[in-house]
């Protein structure tokens, strides 16, 4: 099992910046892909990013490009998410995901597919102002 904790949500105003924490514990050797997702109120969770276990390849989606950098703390086994330029649009719960990847999806792995992430953070709320 792992063990995600997220931490760094509040409430900010547009145009501020702020940097959540994925914290991962447990069988962490079984993980080679870590995502952010979020939900808003009455919309389906979405995708943000995605970043591999080495740090070496990340994707992002269209509305955050530029904005939003996600990185990892090895030593730490720490997933970032810094968000700048926020806006209010970016308001939602944020969660931390982990999935092993490629070695259990095979071709079928897809770093933007909520499914194919195992393991879930309990979320954190982001809240933007206008």
């Amino acid at each position: 099992q792992v063990q995600l904790v997220e931490s760094g949500g509040r409430l900010v105003q547009a145009g501020d910046s702020l940097r959540l924490s994925c914290a991962a514990s447990g069988r962490t050797f079984s993980v080679s892909a870590m995502g952010w997702f979020r939900q808003a109120p009455g919309k389906e969770r979405e995708f943000v990013a995605a970043i591999n276990w080495s740090g070496l390849s990340t994707d992002y989606t269209d509305s955050v490009k530029g904005r939003f950098t996600i990185s990892r703390a090895n030593a730490k086994d720490t997933v970032y998410l810094q968000m700048n330029s926020l806006k209010p649009e970016d308001t939602a719960v944020y969660y931390c995901a982990a999935s092993p990847g490629p070695s259990s999806y095979g071709s079928t792995w897809n770093s933007r597919e909520g499914r194919l992430y195992d393991y879930w953070g309990q979320g954190t709320q982001v809240t933007v102002s206008s």
